[in-house]
């Protein structure tokens, strides 16, 4: 089973020199950030992963379509809360991955000591290098803060859609992350 849990601060300070943090950002926390998560813890990559939306209604489970389109996949996320991000998950995140180029302009307006850290998951499943250097050195190449976020590519919301619609939006995380995953270590 897959659990997905905030880290508090202190232990993400603490950690920190051990394994990156990534940040998984969507809109409500409830379906494209949670299934990336998942998707990357499941994987095994010695990275911490938390998860959370620009426009949240707080502590909410996880929807019934996100958990279905896990299971399709071979997954579960049993313990997930939606939650809003927080200053300290920009703060201690060394990449923060959203599903839309509307997240990393959200980024960008309400934190923007992340804007250099921030960027949608296709844009980094296809651009960060992959190599021996810290995460956080590689993510710093690639110059973030200038790139246009309307110009790195989306992952689609399934929201107000279809159990297919959540599948589909699955799949496609599937392949992003397994891009991703092979290039954050």
């Amino acid at each position: 089973m897959t659990r997905l849990v905030s880290t508090p601060l202190s232990s993400v300070r603490s950690s920190r020199s051990t394994a990156p943090h990534v940040v998984f950002l969507c809109t409500g926390n409830a379906a494209r950030s949670v299934m990336a998560g998942a998707m990357l813890e499941a994987r095994g990559t010695s990275v911490r992963v938390t998860t959370a939306g620009t426009h949240v209604v707080e502590h909410q489970p996880i929807s019934i379509r996100t958990r279905h389109a896990l299971e399709v996949v071979g997954l579960r996320a049993s313990i997930h809360r939606s939650r809003q991000l927080t200053d300290a998950d920009v703060a201690s995140a060394d990449l923060v991955v959203a599903m839309a180029g509307e997240h990393v302009s959200y980024v960008r307006r309400r934190h923007p000591e992340g804007a250099d850290r921030s960027a949608t998951l296709r844009y980094v499943a296809h651009h960060l290098g992959a190599g021996r250097s810290p995460l956080a050195a590689r993510v710093a190449e690639l110059g973030l803060a200038r790139i246009d976020p309307s110009e790195q590519g989306d992952v689609a919301d399934p929201a107000g859609g279809d159990d297919e619609d959540y599948v589909a939006c699955a799949r496609e995380l599937q392949v992003l992350i397994e891009e991703l995953a092979t290039r954050l270590v």
